[in-house]
């Protein structure tokens, strides 16, 4: 008695689901894990200091002060640098939430009167919470 098993009819399949499944879970692990910088075209150098930084519960209103005096509120550039245009571009990203923490990320280079001109719009505002960032001070070692 004799059985057959080989069938000529038999075609070689791959299956390419499996395949599919890792390469689809691969580009949403990277497209997850990726960090993407939205101020990569704005290059400030914060001054230097030894305090530790601490963490707000809530996230904080940034303005950017360059070194050339321009002000950025949020993800906004303003058109002048006058304490008006600044106070109408706080008062529209905050709006009546003043007690939230505004932080002033101003150049190393920027002059001191257009940080105190963000920091005369946040008080005119009513900002009680007030952080200037910096960047940590080199240590000698």
């Amino acid at each position: 008695m004799r059985l057959d098993t080989a069938n000529a009819d038999d075609e070689v399949e791959i299956n390419l689901t499996a395949l599919i499944d890792v390469v689809f879970t691969l580009i949403i692990f990277f497209v997850v894990t990726t960090s993407f910088n939205n101020r990569s075209a704005l290059k400030i150098s914060l001054p230097s200091s030894s305090a530790n930084q601490t963490e707000a519960a809530r996230k904080p209103l940034t303005v950017l002060i360059d070194r050339s005096g321009n002000y950025y509120v949020g993800d906004h550039a303003l058109a002048r640098k006058d304490l008006a245009s600044l106070k109408d571009a706080l008062r529209q990203q905050a709006g009546n939430d003043t007690g939230r923490t505004l932080v002033i990320q101003a150049d190393a280079k920027a002059s001191h009167q257009s940080v105190v001109t963000a920091m005369d719009a946040a008080g005119q505002l009513g900002f009680t919470r007030l952080s200037i960032a910096t960047a940590p001070e080199a240590r000698d070692e």
